[in-house]
């Protein structure tokens, strides 16, 4: 049965209501929240107040978001206190634009004013669309301890990116860096591939040269930033190899490979390596435990993070997805005669669902906020909506449990995102 919950408000801490989450999670190191579809407010506060609950009733010590790896070490130096300004945070520490709203604000600061919460970026760098800045990040450490070699990478590697699009101030800036990316000479490719990959192995190979060079003492802070600039350097790799897949698209005679979640997965397993238990945010169709297939966009079934994880940690992963009845959700769209990669917002009404989808099954309880635990409530659905699509998917294998909210609105966005 339904578990009816009585607020999404991450501000009433009174948590008795989320308490069946408690025998749900067990001793789970992982919990993966997902959201139907991104910059909606109500998943923004759910995830939000789940967090405060995990974090303050059991005790889990850090916060990963779908967002780049590099980017967000900025923020988790905020977050534990470090100067810095939350807007200029929120506008660059986050990627996919997913910082820019009120909410986002909000929860970061309670992160920062509740102390010793930790902040993860799990994605590939560059919301997708660059590997600069997973190289960059490395840049403050071989400064100091390869000068050489980082005069090497700023005149040879770096300058390779030149093909990337200036204006980054669009929406949807990615498309248009994607779209050189693949206009380029396959020898360039190819030289961005082997000096990506000579990169990432200098650096993995000089890591006890590097510690031991290092002005600063041997301790576990100077450690931790030794080990997140390797694992950008590790991640300049893989996205690398994301691009790379897409030229190969149109000529390979094999499956593709999900290798975004692949990466996104092995940040995860770095990231348990200095974490007892963590929340893990992301859309549902990456946290899912089963295939993403969406045809006629995604036509092969592509393994997921959720996969990857329920794979390596078993019992110790739980994931909650999230189910909706309708609303309105913001959306943009190409500008027929504006600049590469500018958008326009609209808003479009949906719901309600058909009762074959897990939404608009769960919305013939008649509850508007409530939890369910698939495990013991199996639901019969074939679908899960993703946004205003449906996606074919079995929920009781994709998810441990779900949470149902009625109705959604847009986040409350800055004026700039």
């Amino acid at each position: 049965m339904p578990h009816v919950l009585r607020t999404l408000d991450p501000g009433d801490e009174d948590f008795s209501d989320l308490e069946p989450l408690r025998e749900i999670i067990g001793d789970a190191r992982v919990v993966a929240i997902g959201e139907s579809t991104h910059r909606v407010h109500e998943f923004y506060q759910l995830r939000h107040r789940l967090t405060r609950f995990l974090v303050r009733e059991l005790g889990f010590g850090a916060f990963v978001m779908e967002s780049g790896f590099p980017e967000g070490l900025a923020v988790n130096d905020w977050v534990l206190g470090g100067s810095g300004d939350l807007d200029s945070l929120l506008h660059d520490g986050i990627t996919y634009r997913f910082g820019r709203c009120a909410e986002m604000r909000d929860h970061l600061s309670w992160m920062r004013s509740h102390g010793g919460v930790r902040f993860y970026g799990m994605d590939i760098p560059g919301s997708s669309g660059s590997t600069v800045p997973a190289i960059e990040a490395c840049l403050p450490l071989l400064d100091e301890v390869d000068p050489a070699y980082a005069h090497v990478v700023r005149s040879t590697l770096l300058p390779l990116f030149s093909y990337l699009p200036t204006d980054r101030s669009g929406r949807a800036w990615v498309a248009p860096a994607l779209q050189a990316y693949m206009a380029l000479e396959p020898a360039v490719r190819y030289e961005l591939t082997a000096r990506i990959a000579a990169f990432s192995a200098r650096l993995h190979a000089m890591r006890v040269a590097y510690s031991s060079a290092s002005r600063m003492d041997s301790s576990p802070t100077r450690s931790s930033h030794i080990d997140a600039a390797l694992h950008c350097a590790t991640l300049a790799r893989h996205m690398d190899a994301f691009l790379a897949a897409m030229p190969e698209g149109a000529t390979r005679t094999y499956p593709g490979a999900n290798i975004r979640d692949a990466a996104m997965a092995e940040t995860i397993e770095w990231i348990l390596r200095r974490e007892s238990r963590i929340i893990v945010t992301a859309a549902n169709g990456h946290i899912q435990r089963s295939p993403l297939w969406v045809p006629p966009i995604i036509n092969d079934p592509l393994t997921t993070l959720g996969q990857h994880l329920s794979a390596s940690l078993g019992p110790s992963l739980v994931v909650i997805g999230t189910a909706f009845g309708g609303g309105v959700l913001q959306l943009h769209r190409p500008l027929l005669d504006g600049p590469p990669g500018h958008t326009e917002l609209f808003t479009q009404s949906v719901g309600p669902f058909s009762p074959s989808t897990l939404d608009g099954a769960l919305s013939s309880f008649g509850l508007p906020l409530h939890l369910t635990d698939l495990r013991s409530t199996p639901v019969p659905a074939t679908h899960v909506m993703n946004g205003p699509q449906p996606q074919p998917l079995d929920p009781s294998a994709a998810f441990d449990a779900v949470v149902y909210i009625d109705s959604v609105t847009p986040w409350h966005a800055f004026p700039t995102a």
